[in-house]
């Protein structure tokens, strides 16, 4: 086992040794530096593992991970064999390839390091999350998978995700965000999106603003790609929400009503896992008319199961402790929407922090007001921005509050600060909430 372990380590760190722009600074964020080519020469040189299983492919500026999940596990509950490839991972790396949501096992992921390593030798300037993706459409081949939802990593026509071709492709929620790579404008952003879409490949869209679903529409229009809307083509409702979960009807638009209603109940909590859900529930459902055959029982199953970490995770409820990672101006507003809905007497004490290519005074307007006590802190990640620069930043909002570097101390020192009568937010970056939820589960368990 200690043998494992270390090859394990030996095989982490020759994925880090390559360039990972995910965890450069800003100035390295540059469109030049994202090519589907050498992409397309590596899997090409593993046998192009990605065309033996079919594929949900999931693109979007927010949700695409917990919209991934609503469809993996329902299509477990099917009785498929489902790969499920997401990023970044909260503890582990191997989380961000599964099967059956396990993690691959440690020994399987150093073999297959060193199986690919001639042939990553042979293309240059691969980077570590084109030879990560790599890796998982490898695995899943070599396993066997019948299905593998695969979330993109950054944008999507350039994503090195973007050599499937998908059974149905999905569009979440769209945001600016990441504008030094996917432009200034959403309408930008929707096209940089929109590069998923293939040739006749059915589309589903989430509920969006208009000028981004009017360019994903005239994409998919392009493309001759069957267009399905959330919120036109499968209409959803919101019915009942507690703190153990929601439930929500959704039905299938017709000219020819009366059309069945579902009724599904999810553990997440907010307004935007309902939409999340809505949008894996309309994907699944288009993918079954691809011949991806799943029962509403399954879908109704694998929901209710389905859970993703940080994502309003209630990890105490009273006195209540939140992580989540909203790490845009709209995240913050509709995370802010949720606690109004469940908590809204409690003061927040708010544990924030946030890469550094971020839109924080649009991050700070939305969440500061409402906060009656800043803790500023900094992941271990190298675009982390700094503690004392974030709390300085924060001073025109004139919240009480202090820089605490450590994400953990500056979890403990927010409990100290909320007692009894506050609730507790960690938010920002995902990197921030996954350190804050490592340090939680450390100290207190599961939560």
């Amino acid at each position: 086992m200690k043998n494992i372990e270390n090859q394990y380590q030996l095989a982490l760190d020759y994925i880090y040794s390559f360039v990972d722009y995910s965890r450069t600074h800003q100035d390295n964020l540059a469109p030049e530096n994202f090519d589907l080519s050498r992409m397309r020469d590596f899997v090409a040189a593993l046998g192009n593992p990605q065309d033996d299983f079919k594929s949900i492919h999931i693109a979007g500026s927010k949700g695409k991970g917990s919209t991934a999940a609503f469809c993996a596990t329902a299509l477990q509950e099917a009785g498929y064999k489902v790969g499920l490839y997401t990023s970044p991972h909260l503890k582990d790396f191997e989380e961000r390839i599964q099967i059956n949501r396990q993690p691959i096992p440690r020994a399987n992921l150093v073999d297959l390091v060193e199986e690919i390593k001639p042939h990553v030798a042979a293309i240059p300037r691969l980077t570590t999350f084109e030879i990560m993706t790599g890796l998982g459409f490898l695995h899943f081949s070599r396993q066997r998978v019948d299905v593998a939802v695969v979330e993109v990593g950054l944008g999507g026509r350039l994503d090195a995700t973007n050599v499937l071709t998908p059974c149905v492709a999905v569009i979440t929620a769209l945001y600016l965000d990441h504008t030094s790579i996917l432009g200034d404008t959403l309408e930008e952003i929707a096209a940089e999106k929109a590069g998923i879409i293939k040739s006749g490949v059915p589309v589903v869209l989430a509920p969006q603003k208009e000028n981004a679903s009017r360019v994903v529409s005239a994409a998919a229009h392009r493309k001759a790609a069957p267009l399905t809307r959330v919120g036109v083509e499968y209409v959803y409702a919101p019915e009942s929400v507690s703190l153990a979960g929601q439930t929500f009807r959704i039905s299938e638009s017709s000219p020819n009503p009366p059309q069945k209603t579902t009724v599904l109940k999810i553990k997440l909590l907010g307004a935007f896992q309902v939409e999340n859900a809505a949008t894996a529930y309309a994907a699944l459902k288009v993918a079954e008319a691809q011949g991806l055959a799943i029962t509403e029982e399954a879908i109704k199953k694998g929901f209710a199961k389905t859970g993703w970490g940080a994502r309003f995770e209630v990890v105490r409820k009273d006195p209540p402790v939140i992580i989540d990672a909203a790490h845009n101006p709209a995240a913050i507003l509709k995370l802010r929407q949720a606690i109004e809905e469940f908590f809204a007497e409690k003061p927040m004490v708010v544990v924030f922090g946030i890469s550094a290519d971020k839109q924080l005074e649009g991050m700070f307007s939305e969440l500061l007001p409402h906060t009656a006590y800043l803790i500023c802190t900094q992941a271990t990640h190298p675009r982390a921005m700094d503690a004392d620069e974030l709390w300085a930043a924060a001073g025109p909002f004139d919240v009480p509050g202090e820089a605490v570097p450590n994400v953990g101390d500056a979890l403990w020192r927010a409990l100290d600060v909320a007692g009894k009568e506050s609730l507790v937010l960690v938010t920002g970056s995902l990197f921030a909430a996954a350190s804050a939820r490592i340090a939680w589960r450390e100290k207190f368990g599961e939560g």
